[in-house]
């Protein structure tokens, strides 16, 4: 199905929209006026199909196209002449569950299993959908990306709390709920919220430890204004190639001096702030250091 003349407005073909994000939130909301989906753990993505070409963009608006060239070769099969899609790149397990920490390790090599969750669409055809109620552009969605190996992230109208719950029963990252006649939102808003089933976090690696002469974790911090604060250290989760990759990547950033606003006791090797990693913990002190803390990856994409 193509939309009709009035669906839209008609206009350009955009350059990188400002995705919409979602506030997280402690309960998922009830009510009719709200429809709840599955939330994914992967990278958000925008994907732009023009004048006979394909173009993957992160969250940030960097173009990784070459890094998800089997997104974009999925993405050339939409019904459509030209669309904007917003969506999650995921590396989905047998259970049906999506982990980062697989997805990184897919995208090491040239991987065949990851997959395209789209989950809005903002322009097709020369018209601009960003105005439209939201389940109107996820019907227009679901028809264009129909056959194809592109996946739809259906809706459910169902108790939020509900849904909630199930998904972490099942293992799932948890549940995305968003205003069912809402418009697109810029940026961060509270048409789209969200709860996730564990908590995490992406924060800068500060400096990382060396006991016995091998790789033993790292340092976060939790940036405060200009300032850098002490967040915990980190050393589960690290498979061996993950040592030697991040070792890598934050020995060129050695710096003399911890880069902390407040000195810390531990011994490490200290670096510029300016990697960041994806953190998973169950909870956080009220001075915001992580207990339980688990690397999850990089983020490279923010």
């Amino acid at each position: 199905m193509m939309p009709k003349s009035s669906a839209g407005i008609k206009a350009r073909f955009p350059g990188f929209i400002e995705p919409a994000l979602a506030t997280s939130i402690e309960r998922s909301p009830r009510g009719e006026r709200w429809i709840h989906e599955i939330k994914f753990d992967g990278y958000r993505v925008q994907v732009h199909l023009s004048n006979a070409q394909v173009k993957v963009f992160t969250r940030r608006g960097n173009d990784w196209t070459k890094r998800f060239d089997k997104i974009a070769s999925d993405a050339w099969h939409i019904a459509a002449g030209s669309a904007v899609i917003d969506g999650e790149v995921v590396a989905p397990a047998d259970d049906g569950t999506s982990d980062f920490s697989v997805l990184q390790n897919e995208l090491k090599g040239r991987s065949t299993k990851i997959v395209l969750v789209a989950f809005d669409l903002l322009y097709l055809n020369g018209r601009d959908l960003r105005q439209l109620p939201l389940h109107q552009r996820k019907a227009l969605l679901k028809s264009v990306v129909a056959e194809t190996d592109v996946q739809f992230s259906e809706s459910f109208e169902v108790d939020g709390p509900e849904m909630f719950k199930h998904a972490c029963k099942t293992g799932l990252e948890g549940v995305v709920s968003k205003v069912r006649d809402s418009r697109y939102p810029q940026g961060r808003s509270n048409d789209w919220v969200k709860v996730t089933c564990r908590q995490r976090e992406t924060l800068p690696i500060a400096g990382f430890a060396i006991k016995a002469n091998r790789f033993d974790g790292i340092y976060i911090g939790r940036r405060r204004g200009d300032e850098l604060i002490y967040a915990g250290k980190v050393d589960h989760g690290f498979t061996p190639d993950d040592a030697n990759e991040l070792q890598d990547r934050l020995k060129p950033l050695i710096r003399k001096s911890q880069p902390y606003k407040k000195r810390i006791a531990h011994k490490g090797v200290w670096v510029e702030p300016t990697v960041l990693a994806e953190i998973e913990y169950r909870a956080k002190s009220a001075e915001g250091k992580l207990r339980h803390p688990f690397f999850k990856g990089l983020r490279d994409d923010l």
